[in-house]
């Protein structure tokens, strides 16, 4: 079963006053079919967490394995890791600015090398399936709604059909309602087989989810 392993995993950054510890010893076990949530007040580590799963953020020590890939301390094809394992959503939705929702949906697939007209079926199916109307898939991000660009947000994720979704405060930044539509969706997507680790700070989005990891102060609050 693909799973992925975080094992005594540290990480401190350094600024003016010193190191900071924002991962101590930390370790993690997630599975295909669920959904787990990292859960953690501002400052406990887990977007960093999340970060270093999706090896946007190199820890200091200990082990991370996703399926049958060592991503640390091997640090070799992280690229190709990124670009096709792992599906990234952002509280802040990170579309790009100038490209409207279809074209933001077919990036991943062009970095990949898939072009032409089937990356665009692709891509207009991942919109369709993420209520996104063809009405809508010629809008640039600022004529989209908060909740549109999640949406939009979440099918560029799936582009490349990753088995990991990695969904940093996915509802942060959306009313309650919306909110609870992208927990629907992320479900949906863990239900599909795939492995769902999402950090929030909402206890009640974190209820919705098969699993539950606490942090405080970098530290998981179990252990």
């Amino acid at each position: 079963m693909f799973r992925v392993v975080v094992e005594d995993v540290s990480k401190r950054f350094r600024n003016r006053g010193g190191e900071v510890a924002a991962l101590e010893g930390v370790h993690l076990e997630a599975e295909a079919g669920m959904m787990t949530a990292v859960v953690g007040a501002s400052g406990s580590g887990k977007t960093t967490l999340l970060y270093v799963i999706g090896s946007l953020e190199t820890p200091d020590s200990g082990k991370v394995t996703v399926g049958a890939r060592e991503v640390f301390p091997a640090k070799s094809g992280l690229g190709d890791y990124r670009r096709e394992e792992v599906g990234f959503v952002f509280q802040s939705f990170n579309l790009v600015g100038h490209y409207n929702a279809l074209e933001n949906v077919m990036l991943p697939l062009a970095m990949a090398g898939r072009k032409g007209p089937e990356a665009k079926r692709r891509a207009q199916e991942l919109l369709l399936r993420s209520g996104i109307g063809e009405d809508r898939w010629r809008h640039l991000p600022t004529r989209l709604s908060g909740g549109e660009q999640q949406r939009v947000a979440i099918a560029r994720a799936m582009a490349n059909d990753p088995r990991l979704v990695l969904a940093d405060e996915p509802t942060g930044n959306l009313d309650s309602q919306t909110g609870d539509v992208i927990v629907s969706m992320l479900r949906e997507l863990a239900e599909e087989g795939r492995c769902v680790i999402l950090v929030t700070h909402d206890d009640g989005v974190a209820s919705r989810c098969d699993r539950i990891i606490r942090l405080k102060d970098g530290r998981r609050l179990d252990d």
